[in-house]
């Protein structure tokens, strides 16, 4: 399967702002990338490129006074398999996970997992452990939540989510991992790109955002948003929660001119100067509203 993937976004800015960026498809993306595979930007500047301590790629530049255009368009080879399903996948006990998934047991920024132990306890303690107990944890997130654009803030909390009902993709996120951990589930945030494919078209492209959950010795996906595996995940940034994988970071104050995003599958008969020639022009893709832009 071949999908085009991409984004645009316009800021502008008072005078130099640092930026840094995590708009790159991560380097455990598998299947082959024809395109720059780099964000772009107009006026040219420096791009440093460096990958963060969850294996994220980032970029860091200044934006100069006035806008900046970012961007960045590519062709991607995948299988185009949905999610991995695995009802009897185990669940662990903690004293035999690995060292590396107990930072997702705990607590972060956006996922108290702690303040949310009685409810989840309350809410799942009867189920199976494993997939059974994270796939009721989806059901519950899916069915509790109202999803909207307007719902998204920044500094909304998977406890605010609980509470208000209500929430854009990474508020779906948040409460699922939170309560997964509550439970003693190694969780962690995951976003990228996630097009209508195999799926009735949404609307207006957006980045999605995700989580993973660690049974019988690896990393599974799940989508509480959607509930249901999908095709042609491109992930872009893992970590504890959205303040490990912010798309724009800036070191002062800039106002968003557009924003767009495309994850689109294409024909398998396209030969690789198909695929060149198509990525000589960015495509035709209707823009998210400035009040939802960048929400999820």
């Amino acid at each position: 399967m071949l999908v085009r993937f991409g984004f645009e976004i316009i800021i502008s800015t008072p005078g130099p702002v640092p930026l840094i960026l995590a708009l790159s498809p991560h380097p455990s993306v598998a299947g082959r990338i024809l395109g720059a595979n780099k964000i772009m930007t107009e006026p040219p500047v420096p791009i440093e490129e460096f990958l963060d301590p969850f294996g994220n790629r980032r970029a860091r530049l200044v934006a100069p006074r006035g806008q900046t255009r970012l961007w960045s368009d590519d062709v991607i080879e995948i299988e185009g398999e949905p999610d991995v399903f695995d009802w009897n996948a185990r669940q662990h006990e903690v004293a035999h996970l690995p060292p590396e998934t107990l930072p997702f047991l705990t607590a972060s920024r956006y996922c108290e997992a702690d303040m949310l132990s009685q409810q989840a306890w309350d809410l799942f303690a009867g189920t199976k452990p494993g997939w059974a107990r994270v796939q009721a944890i989806c059901n519950f997130v899916h069915n509790h939540l109202t999803f909207g654009y307007k719902f998204g803030r920044p500094t909304k909390t998977a406890v605010h989510a609980m509470s208000e009902a209500t929430g854009v993709c990474r508020d779906f996120a948040h409460l699922a991992i939170a309560l997964c951990r509550a439970m003693n589930i190694p969780a962690r945030y995951a976003s990228g790109y996630l097009g209508d494919i195999g799926v009735p078209p949404s609307g207006p492209g957006d980045f999605c955002a995700w989580f993973e959950v660690y049974l019988e010795d690896r990393w599974y996906t799940f989508d509480a948003r959607y509930n249901t595996p999908r095709i042609g995940r491109i992930l872009m940034v893992r970590g504890r929660d959205a303040a490990d994988g912010a798309m724009i970071t800036s070191f002062g104050t800039y106002q968003l001119d557009l924003f767009r995003v495309w994850t689109d599958e294409l024909s398998e008969t396209m030969t690789q100067a198909d695929v060149l020639k198509e990525l000589e022009h960015l495509p035709e893709a209707p823009a998210l509203t400035l009040a939802m832009a960048g929400s999820s």
